[in-house]
């Protein structure tokens, strides 16, 4: 994920190295769980270098190292904040291009729409039932969301995170890619995966978050926050889709220091060490090699570099973005074959899950 920046696409998540686990995970018997990771973007807004590098990227490599694979467009999620029918509509479609393009593989993992499989919603409502209210109202993400919303946020803004669990949950997942923001949303489906087995039994697997060693890309225009979707500076946020022309003009812009030279010091030098930080992960390099690099450059012409980098990354991806969304029917066959596999999957652990808490 990274769940909520991967489920949080609106501002949806390169290499492994760690497993985080809650602080009691290890004692709850999961050796005869089939080993399944689930994880869920949101279809509102192109993902940009943030989104790509935190999560796409381990979404991509996580198909070669599971046989069972989950990735939803979570377009459930995406309603906590008013949309345009039809440009939600058009959005799951592009945001299924986008996943293609990045080299997400139907053979290889299940890719479908989650209001398509009703189970979700189901499973949410049997764990709302079981959070306490104060639970969610402390939850850091939501203090941050309604601080900034008129009317002090929907109530669905505040049990999103339940919801994300019975995404989780409803497939027996056992590994979630999380970023380091969503640690709090895990620790709720871990505890919530516990309270529902201490009371009926064990059924749900507690499952394990797998944390990447990419750090938050941050903003452009300002490197002590992460890079964002929402940023109302245009030119904070490098997506996907932009322009070699739009690509050069951001990072021209990036904000560094008064020191020319490049070095990697994200303490002292947090917009010059984004860049170094940037230049390694599309390159595939060391953060040494990539300061090797720019060694004696200053940093208006590493930023070229970086920028460089970056469109050589995202170019072959953007032209199979816009070869795929001209075939709508391909995509929407696509949603639909990954809903009717997720389908088949969610039915009958929904089904046990209501006989154990006394449903006919």
């Amino acid at each position: 994920m990274a769940m909520r920046s991967m489920w949080k696409a609106r501002g949806c998540w390169s290499c492994i190295r760690a497993l985080h686990k809650g602080p009691e995970a290890a004692q709850t018997p999961q050796k005869d769980a089939v080993k399944r990771v689930f994880s869920g973007i949101q279809p509102t807004g192109i993902p940009h270098l943030g989104n790509y590098l935190g999560a796409i990227e381990t979404w991509v490599r996580l198909q070669e190292e599971y046989s069972s694979v989950l990735y939803s467009i979570v377009d459930l999620h995406s309603i906590t904040v008013p949309q345009d029918p039809a440009v939600l509509q058009q959005s799951i479609l592009d945001m299924t291009a986008v996943l293609l393009a990045c080299g997400i593989n139907p053979e290889k993992s299940i890719l479908f729409q989650q209001s398509q499989v009703s189970e979700h919603t189901q499973l949410s409502w049997i764990l709302t039932c079981m959070v306490r209210l104060p639970r969610l109202q402390h939850l850091h993400q939501w203090k941050a969301k309604v601080a900034t919303q008129k009317h002090g946020g929907t109530v669905g803004l505040l049990t999103y995170p339940v919801l994300q669990a019975a995404d989780i949950l409803l497939y027996k997942s056992t590994h979630v890619p999380v970023g380091e923001d969503q640690v709090q949303h895990m620790e709720l489906v871990q505890g919530l995966a516990r309270e529902f087995n201490k009371k009926y039994g064990e059924f749900f697997p507690v499952p394990r978050s797998i944390l990447t060693s990419m750090k938050k890309v941050k903003s452009l225009r300002d490197p002590s926050v992460k890079m964002s979707k929402s940023d109302p500076d245009k030119l904070a946020t490098v997506r996907i889709t932009d322009s070699p022309e739009e690509i050069v003009q951001k990072f021209r812009k990036a904000m560094t220091d008064f020191t020319s030279e490049v070095t990697y010091d994200p303490t002292r030098r947090a917009g010059v060490s984004n860049l170094v930080a940037i230049h390694a992960a599309v390159a595939s390099l060391p953060i040494e090699e990539a300061v090797q690099q720019g060694a004696g450059l200053d940093t208006a012409r590493y930023k070229l570099l970086v920028a460089d980098a970056v469109i050589q990354r995202f170019a072959p991806i953007k032209r199979e973005i816009e070869k795929l969304k001209m075939d709508r029917g391909h995509l929407e066959k696509v949603l639909q074959m990954g809903s009717t596999k997720a389908k088949e999957l969610a039915h009958p652990v929904c089904q046990e899950v209501k006989k154990l808490v006394g449903f006919l």
